[in-house]
């Protein structure tokens, strides 16, 4: 079995412990070992873009350390943590001026360089194990439902760095949806803004773009809509005004391999 340094972030390990354990449960049956860092911290849930800035980088350096120093890939399941790590990783390898803050910051006798091979969970699923291969290991696949991808702000951009998929045309959660036997439903606001950042400043803006959102996955026949991200699942959710049910990616994987019920009280 391989193994994996993982990185949880805060919410799954707060608010939404139950995404954290479907995550886990499903990559074991996937025969992937998830081992956190010790005394990992916050990312900072949105990255700085200003070059001066080096605190709130260190987190996320310290994580790509721990890796590192394992020799080991890491993996994230937070479309948030993801974007902070990935976009960190990216800066160091090609802003010598970020890079050498950062190293000297943390006195690193040998500097860290970006050497850290960054996956997120559905990236892994794609690459490391195979969506074929997922595909055989569904016992209850979702046959005949029509599922929804939302991809949002954070996953895909800015793509230079992200590089996970085209940030305008993306399939990963699409192909995920047909390796768990599901029907990918395609719908123009799938990777636009639902207003999760705003959802405390502005809350009539957050409902207007979370609502737009829902309903054009309604209006092309989805019966449910799958993401990535903790906070536009809430948003989503919360501030809509819609019915239609939204589900993190993780509890669809573990309900599809058969695991949802015997994990759903741990």
């Amino acid at each position: 079995m391989e193994t994996f340094t993982y990185y949880p972030g805060c919410t799954l390990r707060t608010k939404a412990k139950e995404l954290d354990t479907y995550a886990r449960a499903s990559a074991e049956a996937l025969g992937i070992r998830l081992e956190e860092p010790a005394e990992w911290q916050c990312c900072g849930g949105a990255y700085t873009t200003a070059v001066n800035e080096t605190a709130t980088k260190l987190s996320a350096v310290r994580v790509l350390l721990a890796a590192k120093e394992l020799d080991r890939p890491l993996i994230t399941v937070c479309s948030a943590c993801h974007n902070v790590i990935k976009q960190t990783n990216y800066d160091i390898i090609h802003n010598e001026t970020v890079a050498s803050k950062v190293n000297n910051y943390l006195g690193l006798e040998i500097p860290y360089k970006g050497e850290t091979k960054i996956y997120h969970y559905l990236e892994m699923l794609r690459d490391v194990i195979g969506f074929d291969k997922l595909a055989e290991k569904v016992v209850k696949p979702f046959k005949g439902r029509k599922i929804a991808a939302y991809y949002g702000c954070l996953l895909l951009r800015p793509s230079k760095a992200l590089a996970m998929d085209d940030p305008e045309n993306p399939t990963i959660i699409e192909d995920f949806i047909r390796a768990i036997g599901g029907t990918p439903v395609i719908y123009a606001r799938r990777n636009e803004c639902c207003g999760g950042y705003i959802t405390l400043e502005d809350k009539a803006q957050a409902a207007k773009l979370s609502s737009s959102v829902m309903k054009d996955a309604e209006d092309k026949g989805a019966e449910m809509i799958i993401t990535a991200c903790p906070l536009c699942m809430y948003n989503l959710r919360k501030n809509s005004g819609s019915e239609l049910p939204v589900y993190y990616f993780t509890e669809l994987l573990a309900e599809a391999l058969g695991l949802k019920e015997e994990n759903t009280d741990e």
